[in-house]
């Protein structure tokens, strides 16, 4: 049971970290929102791809598992939301820089929810890191790249990490809680079992 949680929770890691790059990609200055005349070799095949929507997919899937009622949802989404931001960030930056936004930058303007600004332009153009633990992650392999590094300066950015990510995973447990606070024991088991609750 224990392995199956943890394979659901890299899932989930793995599914946000992806909707983190598309999103960028979409972004990006030529990435082509549309996906119409400007696609060409480049990035042809994801203009038809909303990340928002899988996103939506997702938790519309979550919802009806859960058995959640319009009004239920309204309380469990926005703590769903944080647990999924703070999963990722706990996961060790894997995905940290892959998006220029929080946890939050895949809910996309179409849908009309929370942070719903991700697809309208106004996440940053660059590649910086959000998230603490993605920031020292970023850190760390800056200064492994540099041949030059003082094995000082590897350990004090490797300490940073560690306790970014320490931090993240106190963070998650907190967010974790505040979740389940809200839940029914049915619902609550629904999210065990996808890897988003211990």
């Amino acid at each position: 049971m224990k392995r199956f949680k943890m394979i659901g929770l890299l899932c989930s890691v793995v599914l946000i970290g992806m909707l983190s790059t598309v999103a960028l990609g979409q972004a990006a200055p030529g990435g082509g929102g549309n996906g119409g005349g400007n696609g060409g070799g480049g990035g042809g095949g994801r203009g038809n791809f909303d990340p928002a929507q899988m996103r939506q997919r997702m938790e519309d899937r979550l919802k009806q598992q859960m058995n959640a009622t319009d009004d239920e949802w309204k309380v469990i989404q926005p703590k769903l939301d944080v647990v999924l931001e703070k999963q990722r960030d706990a996961g060790g930056g894997m995905f940290g820089m892959m998006g220029g936004r929080g946890g939050r930058g895949g809910r996309g303007g179409g849908q009309g929810g929370p942070g719903g600004d991700a697809a309208g332009g106004a996440a940053p153009a660059d590649n910086t890191p959000q998230t603490p633990t993605a920031q020292a992650a970023k850190a760390l392999r800056d200064t492994l790249a540099d041949t030059n590094a003082s094995a000082d300066d590897i350990k004090a950015k490797l300490q940073a990490f560690r306790d970014a990510k320490a931090k993240a995973k106190e963070e998650l447990a907190a967010a974790q809680k505040d979740l389940q606070s809200v839940l029914t024991q049915r619902q609550e088991a629904v999210l065990v079992v996808n890897g988003l609750l211990d």
